[in-house]
């Protein structure tokens, strides 16, 4: 078997707050710096293209809503002519890209929190759409489904992904350990508007930390930041925007290998890219304590369904006999 051996890399800073091209622009940078210091695979934060919608956290959904408008116009579909820059990128820096996007959907009261897989030919080889918005989220994201919940088979290795609160998701972790992840990439935004006792950054960290040492693998986190900019465009309808999206221990990006600990130094809060040295073998010995894909575990007494078809809005029904069955 073939346990690869790379070098990995990931980003933690803040989009350009509702513009596509200069947030692209903005990635591509980080694309190639990384590939210059030897990275075959970058991480980005979650919904990086281009913004988080932080005002459903500052605003009433009233005040809010012109602003779902701002975002929708700003979403993108995986084939737009704005992201073509990136996959270009990735080839020409040989260097896998996994980055958060706005996914416009099919209707205009449809927006999608969507991780994009781009592996070093510039492929879209997958993406996943976060399965449940969090909290205040659901005013703006629609949910889903099972059918995203893959692995990848990448020159990297077996690459899965989720956002953000997901990761707490037991059985849609399980579900990518099932399928031979080895790599996985976490990716959040911060949010300072959390409650008081409530350390952003530790609960990133014990979330990256649980799924590295439950499944023996390497978990690559990438946080967004808030920039002076996102404050000062919310500011005209929150003039007290900066006591609500300003607080330390709000970030974290960083490594966590299989046995749950951390890799070198994180980035907390500041922006950045930060590297680690990704040795898959490292992911055997400690399944010989804890392998809940295997000897760890009991089938006989669990059993997890998961429903991998994708959801289906409509069904045309050709003819009457066909439509009236039951």
């Amino acid at each position: 078997m073939d346990f690869k051996k790379f070098k990995a890399a990931t980003v933690q800073t803040a989009p350009v707050f509702l513009n596509v091209e200069k947030t692209i622009a903005k990635a591509i940078s980080f694309v190639k710096e990384a590939s210059e210091n030897g990275a075959k695979l970058i991480a980005f934060p979650e919904v990086f293209v281009a913004g988080y919608p932080y005002w459903n956290w500052i605003m009433t959904p009233v005040q809010g809503s012109k602003w779902y408008e701002q975002l929708y116009k700003n979403s993108v579909a995986v084939a737009d002519e704005s992201m073509q820059p990136l996959y270009q990128a990735a080839k020409e820096y040989n260097i896998h890209i996994v980055i958060g996007i706005n996914e416009r959907g099919d209707s205009y009261g449809e927006i999608y929190n969507t991780n994009l897989i781009i592996n070093n030919q510039g492929k879209v080889i997958g993406k996943h759409r976060k399965l449940v918005p969090t909290w205040a989220e659901k005013l703006t994201w629609t949910s889903g489904d099972g059918s995203s919940l893959k692995v990848y088979d990448t020159e990297v290795g077996p690459l899965g992904t989720l956002a953000c609160g997901e990761n707490t998701n037991t059985l849609a972790r399980f579900t990518l350990l099932s399928q031979g992840e080895l790599v996985h990439i976490a990716n959040y935004i911060s949010l300072p508007v959390a409650p008081p006792d409530y350390d952003m950054a530790e609960a990133i960290k014990i979330r990256a930390a649980a799924h590295s040492f439950e499944g023996k693998l390497f978990t690559i986190v990438s946080c967004s930041t808030i920039s002076p900019e996102i404050k000062d465009a919310l500011r005209a309808d929150v003039p007290n925007v900066d006591e609500l999206l300003s607080r330390k221990s709000s970030a974290f990006s960083g490594f966590i290998g299989p046995n749950g600990a951390v890799i070198g130094t994180p980035l907390i809060d500041d922006e950045g890219i930060v590297y680690a040295d990704i040795d898959l073998e490292k992911c055997i010995q400690p399944k010989q304590m804890h392998d809940i894909l295997g000897h760890y575990n009991r089938f006989d007494i669990f059993d997890l369904r998961v429903n991998t078809a994708p959801t289906r809005k409509i069904t045309f029904v050709e003819n009457h006999d066909e439509f009236n069955k039951k």
